[in-house]
């Protein structure tokens, strides 16, 4: 049983290395909880043809299938690609937060006034020209 302990608490990172974000010991659990919250969130606040919840379940879902899938908390790490699993809590937290403040500003409808002319050309690339 000793051995044990102790290749338990060796497997366990003694901190994440980012000033203010403690190690979460239940992180993977948290974080499945977040991301069914979120996509409840998306379900009921925003309409179904807008890009951003479009884009934040396609995500949501992803990683909510791989932190279920994946016990280790370092393979979900490197599965999501975006962290480590601590970051991820705080993420997810995050977007819950920002889903309602999407649904209180309404993006997904059309601007009251039409854009100014040529107001979005600086997001177009200049032609490749050989």
């Amino acid at each position: 049983m000793r051995l044990t302990r102790m290749v338990f608490q060796a497997s366990q990172k003694a901190t994440t290395g980012i000033v203010g974000l403690p190690v979460n010991p239940a992180a993977r659990t948290k974080l499945i909880d977040l991301y069914k919250k979120t996509l409840e969130e998306l379900r009921t606040k925003i309409p179904e043809k807008a890009v951003y919840r479009q884009s934040v379940e396609a995500i949501t879902a992803h990683r909510l299938k791989v932190a279920e899938e994946n016990e280790d908390a370092s393979v979900i790490e490197k599965l999501v690609n975006a962290g480590q699993i601590e970051e991820l809590v705080y993420q997810a937290e995050d977007e819950i937060k920002l889903i309602s403040k999407m649904a209180e500003w309404r993006a997904w409808e059309p601007l009251e006034e039409p854009a100014p002319p040529r107001q979005w050309e600086y997001f177009k690339k200049a032609a490749l020209t050989e």
